[in-house]
């Protein structure tokens, strides 16, 4: 395995997108993302050809840039994803790595008075960018979104809103059944906030003062505060914790209003959304540290009673935890290729 870049078959293409929709937004992070576009081997041959696509976004604190991340002896995804076209493993498509990063780690892609409006930048922006510029099939049935973790996330409850776009999706240990994923954390936080006086503010302050993840409360603090900006911020776009930071109860009002965001629960209200898809790829490790295999059961537990058909879902745990899962990612590429293809 050679440690620096390999040459593609098919080419990935680097853009900058202007976004009306994420100017002026709350946290003040940048309207103009970065946006990779993967082109199949052969896409310059057929210039009447057009392809199906598949959108891929990133895990919490994720961005654009990570793609181009290279691990010890394993390639990045968009040469794993090449090798899938290459090798003639699946139908062509092209692939679209879209940036959606935010000062508090992510938005979760949702539209939310605490981050921005990241759902329609990608639904309303994107998509339309990327039909307009590259030749799509402009249909849901030939139009996927994938992701891992909190992009696993994003994958499953995009569809479920924008079903008229996405006809397709795989999440990767997608954050599900929050009373597993994310109740387990707030005891560890009213610990942690123990140091800060009980104010969440204050420890942000203190993280943007130093080095980050230098303090062992870091990553547990930055994940609840990432999810309280997109699930229960105010109108006026500050974050509600779902708990009382010093005694650790519950707010019920508040947690209510992350449960409503939680996909599992989702469902039902969104079923013909989930009967309409041609292809949903769900896994996750069975060792999973935020429990998101159990997540992963949960949903398609509610997908196969919602009467999603069993042939549309293809559902798999495996032996691992929650790190290290990237190479699944083209495993599911090209299963929904195969699926979302003319």
């Amino acid at each position: 395995m050679l440690p620096w870049s390999a040459e593609l078959a098919g080419r990935l293409e680097e853009h900058v997108v202007s976004s009306e929709l994420l100017r002026g937004n709350p946290l003040k992070d940048p309207h103009e993302r970065p946006i990779l576009v993967y082109t199949p081997p052969g896409y310059d041959d057929e210039p009447e050809r057009r392809y199906p696509s598949v959108y891929v976004i990133t895990g919490f604190t994720g961005h654009a840039g990570i793609w181009r991340n290279r691990m010890p002896y394993r390639q990045p995804f968009p040469e794993t994803a090449d090798a899938v076209f290459a090798r003639g493993e699946a139908p062509p498509a092209i692939v679209v790595f879209v940036d959606a990063w935010t000062a508090h780690g992510g938005s979760q892609f949702l539209d939310s008075p605490g981050t921005g409006r990241y759902h329609s930048y990608i639904c309303d922006e994107i998509v339309p960018w990327v039909d307009a510029r590259y030749r799509t099939l402009d249909a849901p049935a030939h139009r996927a979104i994938s992701g891992k973790s909190s992009g696993g996330y994003g994958a499953m409850v995009t569809p479920m809103l924008r079903p008229d776009l996405f006809g397709a999706l795989a999440t990767h240990a997608g954050d599900a059944l929050f009373e597993y994923c994310y109740l387990t954390e707030f005891p560890k936080c009213v610990r942690h906030l123990r140091k800060y006086g009980g104010d969440i503010m204050r420890w942000w302050d203190a993280f943007n003062g130093r080095v980050a993840f230098t303090e062992p409360e870091d990553m547990e603090l930055l994940n609840i505060l990432g999810m309280a900006v997109c699930y229960s911020a105010r109108e006026d776009g500050t974050p509600e914790l779902p708990f009382d930071p010093v005694t650790g109860v519950i707010r019920q009002d508040v947690w209510e209003r992350w449960l409503a965001w939680d996909p599992v629960r989702m469902v039902p209200a969104h079923a013909d959304a989930m009967r309409s898809q041609r292809a949903i790829w769900i896994d996750g490790g069975t060792r999973d540290e935020w429990y998101l295999d159990v997540g992963a059961e949960a949903f398609r537990a509610a997908l196969r009673d919602a009467g999603v058909a069993d042939d549309v879902v293809r559902f798999e745990l495996f032996d691992a935890g929650h790190g290290g899962i990237d190479y699944r990612y083209p495993m599911a590429l090209a299963w929904l290729a195969q699926r979302i293809a003319p």
